[in-house]
C-alpha cells in the first residue's frame, strides 16, 4: 500500500502546491493515508520527559490546524507537531506562496502563518483517543499589538491539550518576527512565558521548547542558549527556514520566503553542531531542516540532536519516507553497536 500511496504523492505534485497540500489534508481526514508497522524499538527514546516511540517526528507546517495527527502517527512518526495556531484566525500572505524547486528538491514558502485560529485547533486537538504525541507550535498574529502576549494566549487556551509547545520565533514571513531571537526580547518573551507556565496547573510536566532560525552568528547561538537554560525551557529545536540560498539551479530561487529541503541540510547540520557545541549536554536539542533519509537523521543524531523533525521531503519522497528512513536509521544504529537511540546522541 506504501508504494500506491508514493504514486498519489507523485500525481499530486503535478498540482499546485498548495492545492495539492489541501487535497493531502482531505484525503487524510478519510482515512485514506498509510498505515505503517509499529516503529523498530532501537528508535524509541525520552526527550524533556516526552516518551518517543520513535525519534523521528513530523515537523510543524504540514498540520497548521490539527487535522492530520492522527493520520500521521499511523504512518510511521513518533511524534507530531501542529501548528503554527496564532490567537486569531489569519489568511497570511497572498497567492501564490509555496513553491516547489524540484531541481534542488526543495521549497520556498511565504505563507505568513495562515490557520484557523486558537479555537478551531483546541477543539481537534482536544478530541478524545489521541493515538500518539502531539505538540502545538505557537505564534504571534501579524498584526498583533502585543506579540508576546499572543504567545502567552496560546499557552493558556492549549495547555492541558498539547503534549509539549514551541514557541516559533523564526519563521522569515511574519515582518519582525526573527527580532525575537536577540537577547532583550527573547527575555521577555520567555519570561512571560516561563511565568505563564508555572501560573498552570502543574499535573503533569509539559515540556515547552523554543524554534530557532538557522541564520545566527556564534554569539547569538551563545545568547539563545545561556536564555533558554535561564528561564527553564525544555530545549532548542534547530532549525526553521533559511532566508539564504545555497547553490540553487531551479527557476523559482529568487522567490522570497523560508527555503526548505536539501539545500538547508548542510546549513541546519552545521547549526546544530555549533548549538551542541553551547548547550554542552544541558539541555535536549531536536534537529530539523533538510531531513531526508536515515543518514541525515543518524548525522544529526550523531551531532547532538535527541530526536528530528522532517517535512519538506515528503513533497519528493512520499508519506512513506517516515518508515523507510526509520529502517535505515535503526540499521545504522545497530550497524555502529548502538543498544538504544540515546546512546549516539552526540556520539560524533
Amino acid at each position: 500500500m506504501s508504494g500506491l500511496h508514493d504514486l498519489a504523492a507523485a500525481a499530486l505534485r503535478t498540482l499546485d502546491p498548495e492545492d495539492a497540500h489541501s487535497l493531502t489534508l482531505r484525503a487524510l481526514a478519510l482515512g485514506l493515508g498509510p498505515r505503517a508497522p509499529a516503529p523498530d524499538p532501537i528508535l524509541a527514546t525520552t526527550v524533556a520527559g516526552l516518551a518517543l516511540p520513535s525519534a523521528v517526528g513530523l515537523a510543524a507546517g504540514f498540520d497548521k490546524n490539527a487535522e492530520a495527527f492522527g493520520p500521521m502517527l499511523a504512518a510511521g512518526f513518533g511524534f507530531v507537531e501542529c501548528g503554527t495556531v496564532t490567537p486569531l484566525p489569519q489568511a497570511g500572505n497572498p497567492r501564490p506562496r509555496l513553491f516547489r524547486l524540484s531541481i534542488d528538491e526543495a521549497v520556498i514558502n511565504r505563507m505568513g502563518f495562515n490557520n484557523a485560529g486558537l479555537e478551531a485547533f483546541a477543539a481537534r486537538l482536544g478530541r478524545p483517543g489521541r493515538p500518539g504525541p502531539v505538540g502545538a507550535n505557537i505564534g504571534a498574529n501579524k498584526d498583533s499589538e502585543d506579540r508576546i502576549g499572543d504567545y502567552v494566549t496560546g499557552l493558556r487556551r492549549l495547555w492541558g491539550l498539547a503534549d509539549w509547545f514551541t514557541l516559533n520565533i523564526s519563521s522569515p514571513n511574519t515582518p519582525g518576527l526573527r527580532a525575537l531571537q536577540t537577547r532583550a526580547a527573547l527575555e521577555e518573551l520567555l519570561g512571560r512565558a516561563a511565568e505563564t507556565r508555572d501560573a498552570l496547573p502543574q499535573d503533569r510536566a509539559v515540556p515547552m521548547f523554543l524554534k530557532v532560525a538557522p541564520d545566527l552568528e556564534d554569539a547569538e547561538i551563545e545568547a539563545i542558549v545561556e536564555t533558554v537554560l535561564a528561564f527553564r525551557l525544555s530545549g532548542i529545536i534547530v532549525a526553521n527556514t533559511t532566508i539564504s540560498r545555497p547553490g540553487l539551479r531551479s527557476p523559482q530561487a529568487g522567490e522570497t520566503g523560508g527555503l526548505s529541503g536539501a539545500p538547508l541540510r548542510d546549513l541546519a547540520q552545521s547549526v546544530l553542531g555549533r548549538f551542541s557545541a553551547v548547550a554542552a549536554g544541558r539541555l535536549p536539542l531536536i534537529g530539523a531542516g533538510g531531513i531526508a533519509s536515515g543518514a541525515d537523521a543518524y548525522a544529526r543524531i550523531r551531532a547532538g540532536a535527541s530526536a528530528v523533525q522532517l517535512y519538506s521531503a515528503l513533497v519528493y519522497a512520499g508519506p512513506g519516507l517516515a518508515v523507510r528512513l526509520g529502517r535505515d536509521l535503526a540499521a545504522r544504529l545497530r550497524a555502529d553497536g548502538f543498544r538504544t537511540l540515546s546512546e549516539a546522541v552526540g556520539a560524533r
